[in-house]
């Protein structure tokens, strides 16, 4: 069974990704991953923290010569501004009086890195997790529950790509969909894996021109108004054969996975499968997909409304899931809050932050997404190789091929 799981704070030395079960011969290299890295970095609405702040990818166990050995993979993203906050997030006790003085520069702000953060902001974790597990402040809840954790993921969702498309021809592609009250018009194209560069180069990962415009300038409007946006993105997979997940199980549907996986996103507050929640509006005569024979005799779809999954399992059409972000809890505007040492009325804690993370929080789903359809081709599959699971894929498939072909 494929697993995944990372670990590491926000101002740590480094985060670290595992991942148990890929199978052997899974081309991937440091340069593959490396580049689903910097996507995750791009779009409009970034703060000045994506300008500075470097991964620094090192691949520690699991590939050789450019090919995963049936081994656990082991990655390191380390965090080129470590050095400003070795003190304050050191693993060993500091002395007292170390958090008291300046980094080095004799800035304030360097300073006040040091201090208790005491302000909890309303939307985020600080507040539950202070709680919860009985801190003096936030600061050890903000830097696990930070978003710069999906930078592992990310990294790990390179590794789940190679698997799916050199073992089953899957590819995947991820767009944004809506900014604000800026959304992407019906009847709008919708992307495919050859419009990934294109996507890439847009400055909100919109496939519509005029839509990417208007978000930009929404994104703007926010960033001079001190507020922060939310949004919707989809991530789209084609290729994926018949039958991934299982209707037997409830925590094995393919859905239930997809959307735990993509909820388990920091800001993401809702998944949709398909065309769900417009669906939930239909009468049934107009919600499903119905089934076609076509002229030699194979099975496709009249529609995709239910995003490529029926009954908790893949059913051949592209896999289309959305996930809706939040808008960034770290407001420039502060909101109210109270003062944890205190009791005393506050306002939430700001530092850095973007206007709006929904660009990259695109290649973030997509790289969750992927890594739940890998996990759901192997369970389907098996094999110990690449050539083992394809050969096993290979059988299957003939084996629907002859029960969804009725000419002679």
């Amino acid at each position: 069974m494929l697993r995944w799981m990372t670990a590491g704070e926000s101002h740590g030395e480094a985060l670290t990704a595992l991942m148990e079960g890929a199978p052997a011969g899974v081309a991937i290299t440091s340069a593959r991953i490396g580049s689903a890295l910097a996507r995750r970095r791009l779009g409009h609405g970034r703060g000045a923290r994506q300008r500075f702040e470097r991964d620094e990818l090192s691949i520690i166990g699991g590939i050789r010569h450019g090919l995963t050995i049936g081994s656990p993979i082991a990655l390191r993203i380390g965090n080129s501004e470590w050095p400003k906050w070795r003190t304050v997030m050191s693993a060993d006790p500091v002395p007292a009086e170390d958090l008291l003085i300046d980094a080095g520069t004799g800035d304030e702000r360097e300073i006040a890195r040091n201090r208790p953060l005491t302000r909890p902001r309303p939307g985020h974790a600080d507040l539950p997790g202070a709680l919860k597990y009985d801190l003096p402040d936030a600061r050890p809840v903000l830097e696990r529950a930070s978003a710069r954790e999906t930078a592992a993921r990310v990294a790990l969702g390179a590794v789940a790509e190679a698997i799916l498309e050199q073992i089953a021809g899957i590819r995947l592609v991820s767009h944004v969909v809506r900014i604000g009250e800026v959304r992407l018009p019906a009847g709008a194209p919708t992307p495919t894996p050859e419009d990934v560069e294109r996507l890439d180069a847009d400055p909100v990962r919109c496939v519509d021109p005029a839509t990417s415009a208007a978000m930009v300038e929404c994104i703007d409007a926010a960033r001079k108004d001190g507020d922060t946006l939310g949004g919707v993105v989809e991530v789209i997979a084609t290729g994926v054969p018949i039958g991934l997940g299982t209707h037997t199980v409830a925590a094995s549907r393919l859905d239930a996975r997809l959307a735990g996986e993509l909820m388990s996103i920091q800001a993401v507050k809702g998944v949709e499968i398909g065309d769900g929640f417009e669906t939930a509006g239909l009468p049934g005569s107009q919600a499903h997909d119905e089934i076609l024979a076509l002229a030699d005799g194979a099975v496709t779809r009249a529609s995709n409304r239910a995003g490529g999954i029926e009954g908790g399992m893949s059913n051949g059409s592209p896999i289309r899931v959305r996930a809706a972000y939040k808008p960034i809890s770290t407001v420039p505007r502060a909101l109210r809050s109270v003062d944890l040492a205190t009791g005393e009325p506050a306002t939430g804690l700001h530092q850095r932050s973007d206007t709006t993370a929904v660009v990259p929080g695109a290649v973030i789903a997509q790289a969750a997404t992927a890594l739940v359809l890998a996990q759901a081709l192997l369970d389907k599959t098996g094999g110990d190789s690449v050539t083992e699971c394809a050969g096993n894929l290979r059988a299957y498939t003939e084996r629907i091929a002859e029960r969804t072909h009725w000419t002679a």
